[in-house]
């Protein structure tokens, strides 16, 4: 190859071994050499055929382990040779500088997506997506100039990047999908508009992975209602990015007087339909992301809701498994010196989320009365003394529960002997269990970080109760399976291989993966309920789709906690010590609601009833269209 200056033919062998030992790290196949292209300057120049060749290849075969480890020798000693040669070219001129373009499995489709045009009177291969060339895709833009592992394609990090694999979805699901014998030149098949959105928020915030996703799912979601009316593209630009964000330090001192700084987080999504509503976690992956896409989730899920709120959402970083009760008061009460300025019955209500349970919120609530001076009856806990409702620790299980049935009612079914399966054991997964039971389903199944718990002969309410005492006590679910003979844990594995006719996700984001959603079509499922706020990639989402599953989006089936909150909210209400059957039935009546309007918004914008995206775009599209409208009329504020 030829190299732009001598003498440094030895650290051209180098940066090549870097490239190989890199590939092993990510565990890549080393693929030939392909022909040389000039990315920073354009091939024109050199091959002028270049602008009418396709940009994909045959795709190579695999190689053996074997021939693998030949194939990078004779890499590293072919370029050792050639750079000699190349020492003595350039001491008759200098060339432009070449990238060499190395294939993968992966890159096959990535070419499809390039264009060439003509920027500056020189040809150039740009990418579809985000119309940039050259140097402004390099891998590691902070990296050795003069380095071939960062001159690679200039597709290559579109190729891992979010936004390119969204245009790529979106492509293959188009019904207008471009059908060739041959590659072409095409840019990527989406709105205008829509795309706009996810590049503005691609561009504006890179890193956050969490957010990102949650808009992709929305925008795709709202194709069809943005196509109709620009004026909500100025909408959702707004909409997408939060009133406020709080971020601020919350030390504390352990039972050892070691003193411990955590962060603490809280972000006021949209305040346009009433005080914001939503929930603390605590958890050491919790970040900016994370509260970004969970204060963006709730906003959708509140206006959806029958009660109309604000959407927000909070946390910490903070563990609280493995502390004491003293480590952990001191923690909230640190958080809550904080969090105190922001909250209020007319600005933000906060509630219960993963990690923060009946003590947490009350050390919360404790020392948010000690700094503002009064008894606030409408801070969201499970204590009936200082809160509302008496079942408002029940309201989230009982309301999937409640919309899985709604669900099969259209379907001319019922749950009564159903088989279940259930992830997750906290509190709203043991009462997904405890209301299953109570219809007569057989729910199979729990899990937790380390693995998962079936139990064949099903959960009872004396089972369910001996859960809790697990969970309250610190143990491993294995414990369960010491007492019940029927039951097995599997470790480092997930409940979605079970046969089950529904399936209830009730433990974090993005826990069900492609190879997950998998495994649930082959076990027969014919219906999934989130209960926890995207806990499906978009691989996974796609493959359900395909498979005909009905989805019952977190945004409508959790509204359950929402219904609660807004009972607590009502000063009259929060005096009344409910009976269950009041509760019950107030909380299938606003769950009736929100399944109505979800299913009327996705027949308006031409989705059929019985679609598997149906649910999901319907209850996405009622959410935004009712924010929009408020927005609007509250003009540009």
């Amino acid at each position: 190859m030829i190299l732009p200056t001598t003498g440094i033919g030895m650290n051209s062998a180098i940066d090549d071994m870097n490239l190989i030992q890199q590939a092993q790290r990510h565990h890549l196949v080393v693929r030939e050499i392909g022909e040389e292209i000039d990315l920073e300057i354009g091939p024109g120049e050199d091959d002028p055929s270049f602008g009418n060749t396709a940009l994909n290849c045959p795709p190579l075969r695999e190689c053996s382990t074997e021939e693998h480890g030949e194939r990078k020798q004779m890499v590293v000693v072919s370029q050792l040779s050639n750079d000699t040669q190349d020492m003595s070219q350039t001491q008759q001129g200098k060339r432009k500088k070449k990238v060499v373009k190395r294939w993968r499995e992966e890159w096959a489709d990535t070419y499809k997506w390039a264009y060439v045009d003509v920027k500056d009177g020189t040809p150039r291969i740009f990418c579809s997506v985000c119309r940039e060339f050259g140097r402004k895709h390099r891998r590691n833009p902070y990296g050795n100039e003069g380095s071939r592992n960062m001159q690679m394609s200039a597709l290559e990090e579109h190729n891992n990047s979010l936004l390119h694999k969204e245009a790529l979805r979106l492509q293959s699901a188009s019904k207008d999908k471009i059908m060739a014998d041959k590659p072409v030149y095409v840019k990527a098949v989406m709105s205008k508009t829509a795309g706009s959105i996810l590049e503005a928020t691609l561009k504006r915030d890179p890193h956050e992975v969490e957010f990102i996703q949650a808009v992709q799912e929305v925008v795709q979601a709202l194709e069809r209602v943005i196509g109709k009316n620009a004026h909500y593209v100025n909408i959702m630009e707004r909409l997408l990015e939060p009133e406020r964000m709080i971020i601020f330090r919350v030390p504390w001192v352990d039972d050892r007087g070691e003193t411990h700084v955590n962060r603490g987080f809280r972000v006021q999504f949209n305040q346009s339909m009433g005080p914001c509503r939503g929930g603390i976690r605590f958890h050491p992956s919790m970040n900016l992301s994370i509260t970004k896409f969970l204060g963006f989730q709730q906003t959708l899920k509140n206006a959806l809701s029958p009660y109309k709120l604000g959407g927000a959402a909070g946390g910490s970083d903070f563990d609280p498994k493995g502390k004491t009760d003293n480590e952990i008061m001191r923690f909230c009460q640190s958080f809550m010196c904080e969090m105190y300025h922001y909250l209020g019955p007319d600005k933000d209500l906060p509630s219960e989320e993963m990690g923060v349970g009946t003590r947490e919120m009350g050390y919360l609530f404790g020392q948010y009365r000690r700094l503002v001076g009064h008894f606030q009856g409408t801070f969201t806990g499970p204590r009936i003394f200082w809160s509302g409702s008496s079942l408002r620790p029940e309201a989230t299980g009982y309301g999937l529960v409640f919309f899985a049935q709604l669900m099969l009612a259209d379907m001319n079914k019922e749950l009564k002997g159903l088989r279940c399966v259930v992830s997750g054991s906290g509190k709203i997964a043991l009462h997904v269990l405890e209301k299953l039971i109570a219809y007569g389903a057989l729910p199979i199944s729990v899990s937790d970080s380390r693995g998962y718990l079936v139990d064949e002969d099903g959960f009872d309410y004396m089972k369910v109760q001996f859960l809790r005492d697990i969970k309250a006590q610190h143990r491993s679910l294995r414990d369960y399976s010491k007492t019940y003979a029927r039951s097995k844990y599997y470790d480092e594995a997930k409940p979605w291989i079970e046969r089950c006719d529904l399936a209830f996700a009730c433990a974090t984001q993005n826990e069900i993966d492609q190879s997950d959603a998998m495994n649930l079509v082959n076990s027969g499922c014919r219906i999934l309920i989130e209960g926890s706020n995207m806990p499906c990639t978009p691989d996974a989402v796609q493959v359900l789709r395909k498979a005909n599953i009905l989805v019952a989006p977190a945004m409508a089936a959790g509204a359950g906690g929402v219904v609660a909150g807004e009972l607590e909210l009502n000063h009259e209400c929060s005096l009344m010590n409910w009976s269950p059957e009041d509760f019950e039935s107030k909380l299938q009546e606003a769950m009736k609601q929100t399944y109505q309007r979800a299913i009327k918004a996705a027949t308006d914008f031409g989705y059929q009833k019985e679609s598997p995206e149906a649910l999901v775009h319907g209850a996405v599209i009622s959410a935004f269209l009712t924010i929009a409208q408020a927005m609007t009329d509250q003009g540009c504020v």
